[in-house]
């Protein structure tokens, strides 16, 4: 007879046998281009502090002002009597810098993600997501209850034919950069389907938010699209802002209908008010300091450069993710734990994060990261690859 423990064990013991398994690591540090895990400093390659703004002065102040003020915790939801002045300030900020009426704060990017699409859509719609959108979007739209459509992974062509052949109200979901392999999503002709076929487009700009756009206003601002073209706009607050929590930027209506309806908003304590002040000293770092987007552009085409020499497997990105598709997931984990050997923290991404047989690893830059720390990347990049 099964039991849950006789369950467990054999998924635990199949993740082992298939070099699938997942462990933490225990930082003793700060977020930065080094931290420290176990007594030992690594250089750190595997963070989403693209600007390295997690531990600025400026915005540890701001945290620590702001809960000398108000305390750790938020207290409530939301709605009840968790909402303070900080979160509304970010809430204004965010919608201004994003050119939008209004922002409104989540918890986190899945719980943004999965209260917008539940929120957004009703048994008989249609929703039509990239192959390889971050699993939040996937998980909402799958739980929505619309018909639930996936498309090949960049595939503007194949989303035509799916808009045309579909008869309902029709939303269109996509990462303005992916997660995984770091390519931007083709935002203008995705907008350009959308309005053919009189479809919403909502772009998730998790990893392009802060480090894309002349302003840093994301993946839309660079491709020139405003609120018509994008409705829905979500973002992170603990990638490029190095923070925590998420927002969506959009219409009056849009914004009014998400208070009233997302239960991931409604049902869940407000993010506590300092992390909403850090958030914001860390908008405004990265209004005014755009030389930290200059420089991490110079890392990455610095990065690109020496891999290419070096003949390394690089995927098409040109943002702060730069994964190396090794294929196979030992293969991955090998070449993980040598370079943590060698003082680098890289992650080895797996199934099923990522598809069967695209293993990799997932090198991430900052801009607190030198032109020196790419360097010695690429040089112990070198040293593994030549010894596996």
């Amino acid at each position: 007879m099964a039991s849950f423990p006789r369950r467990l064990a054999a998924v635990l013991s199949r993740r082992r046998s298939e070099g699938l398994y997942r462990q933490r690591l225990t930082l003793d540090s700060a977020q930065g281009p080094v931290v420290r895990v176990d007594g030992r400093e690594y250089l750190n390659f595997c963070s989403n502090d693209y600007l390295g703004l997690a531990a600025h002065p400026r915005v540890v102040a701001a945290f620590q002002q702001a809960a000398a003020t108000y305390g750790v915790g938020s207290g409530a939801s939301h709605l009840v009597c968790g909402h303070s002045a900080p979160h509304h300030a970010l809430e204004e900020a965010l919608a201004e810098h994003t050119g939008r009426p209004r922002a409104l704060l989540f918890s986190s990017g899945y719980m943004a993600n999965t209260g917008i699409l539940a929120s957004l859509l009703q048994a008989g719609d249609y929703v039509f997501e990239d192959r390889l959108n971050h699993a939040s979007l996937l998980d909402g739209g799958l739980h929505s209850g619309a018909r639930f459509q996936r498309f090949p992974h960049g595939d503007v062509a194949a989303l035509r034919t799916r808009l045309a052949a579909a008869d309902g109200l029709k939303l269109v979901v996509v990462d303005g950069v992916f997660s995984m392999d770091g390519d931007t999503a083709p935002l203008r002709e995705l907008a350009s389907a959308c309005a053919a076929q009189d479809a919403w487009l909502m772009v998730d700009d998790a990893h392009g938010f802060g480090v894309m756009g002349e302003r840093g206003a994301g993946s839309t601002e660079a491709a020139g699209l405003g609120g018509a073209e994008v409705p829905v706009l979500m973002a992170t607050l603990g990638k490029s802002l190095g923070t925590a929590g998420a927002f969506v930027a959009g219409s009056e209506d849009l914004i009014e209908a998400l208070i009233q309806q997302a239960r991931t908003y409604i049902y869940t304590t407000a993010l506590p008010p300092a992390v909403a002040a850090a958030s914001l000293a860390s908008l405004r770092l990265l209004q005014e300091e755009a030389w930290r987007r200059e420089h991490l552009a110079n890392l990455v085409t610095r990065f690109r450069g020496g891999a290419q020499q070096l003949g390394l497997p690089l995927m098409n990105s040109a943002s702060a993710i730069q994964p190396l598709l090794l294929g196979d997931a030992a293969l991955a984990v090998r070449c993980s734990e040598q370079l943590r050997e060698r003082g680098l923290l890289i992650g080895a991404i797996r199934p099923p994060t990522v598809p069967a047989g695209t293993s990799r690893l997932r090198i991430t830059l900052s801009a607190a990261h030198s032109p020196e720390h790419v360097d010695r990347l690429l040089e112990q990049l070198a040293a593994c690859w030549s010894g596996s």
